[in-house]
């Protein structure tokens, strides 16, 4: 298990090296459980962890704890969580399943079980997307997700934006 969990961390920070490159600002809207309606443009200025997850999928259920203490830790200053339930459940089934398991962040609902944006591969769940303040997605891990992992990510990046920012200046 732990072998497994290092895995998934090792192609983690692969794929974050891969998303280096800018790219267009997303968007994209979709239902929520509790009958509103988001879209991912409305948290510019955030970071955005999107995951994709299901009621029946194990290493799902292992990561919400880690999604909720990053959530509950970085929705008022410079984060948040969507998850996406991507499965066809009955509302009230899904309703009780968050209940019980304390999922605070945002659900949102995929009625088509499409990924919302071209190009986003779920090849598996869960799948994690990472999108930048600027609305640019960053990051894609297939498999479970730690709040560490997140964390020290964007901790990365920040200090990779700030460098960049002072390079930037114009010498006096």
């Amino acid at each position: 298990m732990k072998l497994n969990r290092l895995i998934s961390h090792v192609l983690f920070l692969l794929l974050l090296a891969l998303g280096s490159a800018r790219a267009a600002p997303v968007d994209f809207s979709l239902p929520t459980l509790d009958g509103g309606k988001l879209s991912l443009s409305q948290f510019r200025g955030k970071w955005v962890v999107i995951n994709f997850w299901a009621t029946w999928c194990p290493p799902c259920r292992e990561e919400i704890p880690d999604l909720e203490d990053f959530y509950r830790a970085h929705k008022d200053k410079d984060a948040v969580v969507l998850g996406i339930n991507f499965e066809d459940v009955k509302k009230s089934q899904l309703k009780a399943f968050v209940d019980e398991f304390f999922i605070s962040y945002p659900i949102l609902l995929d009625p088509d079980q499409e990924p919302p944006l071209p190009g986003m591969d779920l090849s598996g769940l869960p799948t994690t997307y990472i999108v930048s303040p600027e609305g640019e997605l960053v990051a894609r891990q297939v498999g479970g997700i730690t709040r560490k992992v997140i964390e020290d990510y964007i901790a990365r990046k920040e200090a990779q934006r700030q460098a960049q920012a002072r390079h930037a200046k114009p010498a006096k």
